[in-house]
């Protein structure tokens, strides 16, 4: 009996149909008694009970309509199994569904991932949420980094993105995490790290390392796939606009800063490599394509050089998004902006790779934008105007927020921008009242709801901050904020010159 009332619920949004179905028994009663009870009618009364009648008939299929439609939303809804943390303390329904969740989920958009670091694993984070078929390709790259002390036992490929993918993709994050970093620091395994030694077993295996990879999403229980870019150990280098080369990541800042100079190119090599298997399919087969956010010319760019990899994405009829940095990269993008993020990407590239553009407000918490300042880093200037030019459309979305101390991106704010983009393609196409977008559509109003309660969490923290000093271009959130800023660095001035004295 219980069972029976959860049905009248105000948040099965029922009722309303229940009542309209009443409405229009009613009406058709009416209409029904009123011919039978007369002995005599004229047409202008009969034509009035006829059009009473059919009012009520059509409001009895209608609601019956939308009450079908309504349980289907309801049973989709109740066996998601992949609700956020916030909504699950909300999931008080039992309804045990008629519908495999696996396979509504399999149905869902095919969406490619292209990048690496943090970055790429919040978008993964998100998506993974709306859809099985996610595929992340990264890059096969020690960006100059010296080798691990497990890397030259097992002599293995760099596989850290792979790695970090895995544990994006995963089920139960946190303890992926330390599954594939744990370093045993005893016998003959010593020094040695998991990840390491279950990719070498897995190729061992299958004798073939993209293989190894794809049937770990099996293993693992993983949402989608991780594919590497392409099979051959890749090296990044890096071109000042003085003629230098750079053959290490780890000294691209250093270098640049000596010199004041910025990168005029970044080039891989080998620089005939072959994508690795799948790659090109996956890119060809995607209903969108998202490219970043993270380090530009170490993580993103390099992955579009790879042999055939740029004309698989501009042949592509899928939504081709990149997703902005919200800070620049000391050494890398200094002083770089929302237009020149997307120019250095169409200059290494070619145009026709981004064609929708998902930025931040500019709205951080000053005292967390201080400490990247700190470091060289700053928030990125939003300008929309030149980005307009190069024929991009801009989607504007308050992406950031604080984890552990850091600015990142919000997974879910990504996730629902893009599937947004998806869903309004489904309505446009008059597919309303296909599987694919009810689920879609019915995950993205629950996912809207947590990142408005995280945002206005966040706006409380702005107003309330007392930032310190912090360098813009013409944000709103430079705006906003441009005399509290100002203070600051004259108050931080006034510090240093007091500490030389002291001196």
């Amino acid at each position: 009996m219980k069972g029976f009332f959860r049905w009248f619920k105000s948040n099965t949004k029922i009722k309303r149909w229940i009542l309209l179905i009443i409405i229009g028994i009613l009406l058709c009663c009416y209409g029904m008694a009123t011919v039978l009870t007369s002995r005599q009618m004229e047409f202008i009364d009969l034509a009035k009970i006829a059009g009473i009648f059919v009012v009520g008939f059509i409001l009895i299929i209608y609601s019956i309509v939308a009450i079908q439609k309504r349980m289907l939303e309801i049973l989709v809804r109740d066996t998601d199994n992949r609700l956020q943390n916030n909504d699950k303390k909300n999931k008080k329904a039992e309804v045990k569904s008629l519908i495999f969740n696996k396979r509504v989920y399999n149905q869902g958009p095919k969406i490619v991932v292209i990048g690496g670091g943090t970055g790429l694993n919040s978008v993964l984070k998100g998506l993974k949420n709306y859809t099985d078929n996610i595929t992340a390709i990264v890059t096969v790259s020690d960006y100059g980094e010296q080798k691990t002390e497990s890397r030259k036992i097992l002599e293995t490929l760099p596989l850290d993105d792979v790695k970090e993918s895995i544990v994006a993709l995963s089920a139960k994050e946190d303890a992926m995490e330390k599954l594939m970093n744990f370093k045993f620091d005893s016998g003959k395994l010593s020094k040695m790290s998991f990840g390491d030694v279950y990719f070498l077993a897995m190729q061992e295996l299958y004798k073939d390392f993209t293989e190894s990879v794809k049937q770990s999403q099996n293993i693992f229980n993983m949402t989608g796939k991780v594919l590497p870019v392409t099979m051959e150990e890749i090296k990044i280098c890096a071109e000042l606009e003085d003629g230098t080369v750079i053959e290490s990541k780890e000294k691209i800042p250093e270098v640049i800063n000596d010199k004041t100079c910025k990168i005029s190119r970044v080039f891989i090599t080998p620089s005939n490599c072959k994508p690795a298997p799948g790659v090109l399919e996956a890119i060809s087969e995607a209903d969108a394509i998202i490219i970043g956010p993270g380090s530009l010319y170490t993580n993103v760019i390099p992955n579009l050089l790879v042999k055939g990899v740029a004309k698989a994405i501009k042949e592509s009829k899928a939504f081709k998004v990149y997703v902005s940095n919200l800070m620049t990269e000391p050494g890398q993008t200094d002083n770089y902006t929302l237009s020149e993020h997307i120019k250095a990407i169409n200059d290494h590239a070619g145009k026709g790779i981004v064609e929708y553009c998902i930025y931040d407000t500019g709205e951080i918490i000053p005292e967390y934008v201080r400490k990247y300042n700190m470091e060289g880093s700053e928030v990125v200037e939003q300008d929309t105007s030149k980005v307009k030019v190069e024929g991009v459309h801009l989607i504007q979305r308050n992406l950031s927020y604080i984890e552990n101390g850091f600015i990142r991106h919000n997974p879910d704010a990504i996730a629902a921008s893009i599937i947004q983009l998806i869903c309004d393609d489904l309505k446009f196409n008059n597919m309303e009242n296909n599987a694919q977008y009810m689920m879609l559509n019915n995950r993205l109003k629950d996912s809207k709801k947590s990142v408005k309660k995280t945002n206005k969490a966040k706006s409380k923290k702005v107003q309330e901050s007392k930032g310190k000093r912090t360098k813009m271009g013409k944000s709103k959130f430079f705006d906003k904020y441009s005399e509290r800023i100002k203070s600051i660095q004259e108050s931080d001035e006034k510090q240093k010159e007091k500490a030389k004295k002291n001196k």
